[in-house]
């Protein structure tokens, strides 16, 4: 009998070790598209590279995210008025300014916020919400002139 118990404890645990692997490896392959931020998030350095370029480069993930509310500086681009990248502590946007009024360019949640809504134009305003644990932003730009800018709700 002692014999018998052996074989059942040891196919008891060759069982157990084969679904764990199995678990971890679903895990593995379903937990990165699970909390995965979708587009990525983009670190300062894109953000400005991406301002530069008359072309908006693509979202790549990185760990890097904005700390700090504020305002990129500004590149003109050749088919419209002028591009601006906005940051707030959910995520970042790039808007542009052109003849059929305000635009989103893209945006990005930062590290543990998604996108809520977005309202990406071109219109007389536009707005994009990131949600997170920490709280709700809210992101509005219109055109000022030919520049865009953030404004408050009304």
């Amino acid at each position: 009998m002692g014999r018998r118990s052996i074989l059942v404890a040891t196919g008891w645990v060759a069982t157990a070790a084969v679904a764990t692997l199995i678990g971890l490896g679903a895990i593995r392959l379903v937990g990165e598209s699970l909390t995965g931020t979708p587009g990525g998030v983009r670190s300062e350095a894109e953000i400005e590279r991406a301002l530069a370029s008359p072309e908006p480069a693509p979202a790549s993930t990185t760990d890097a995210a904005p700390s700090t509310p504020g305002t990129a500086s500004a590149a003109p681009t050749a088919s419209s008025g002028v591009r601006r990248g906005f940051a707030t502590a959910g995520g970042t946007a790039v808007a542009e300014c052109g003849a059929g009024g305000v635009r989103l360019v893209s945006w990005a949640p930062a590290q543990g916020y998604r996108v809520r809504d977005v309202d990406r134009g071109p219109d007389d305003d536009v707005e994009v919400k990131f949600e997170g644990s920490a709280g709700e932003y809210e992101l509005k730009v219109r055109c000022i002139g030919s520049e865009p800018v953030a404004v408050a709700d009304d």
